[in-house]
């Protein structure tokens, strides 16, 4: 998915679980918005987050 992302549509400098620059390859769409996170790692545990959250909300 991050191939097709690109790093200047990114909403956000920062990383939201570490605070460190964004990375062009740590990049996930939510929400129709391209966030970016500074490693793999970071995205990964947001899409999981992410996903739980939305499934309990339509719960």
């Amino acid at each position: 998915m991050a191939d097709t992302l690109r790093l200047e549509d990114c909403v956000n400098d920062v990383c939201p679980w570490s605070g460190d620059p964004v990375s062009a390859d740590s990049l996930t769409l939510y929400k129709g918005k391209v966030v970016g996170f500074c490693n793999r790692g970071c995205r990964d545990k947001f899409d999981t987050a992410a996903s739980a959250f939305d499934v309990a909300l339509e719960g």
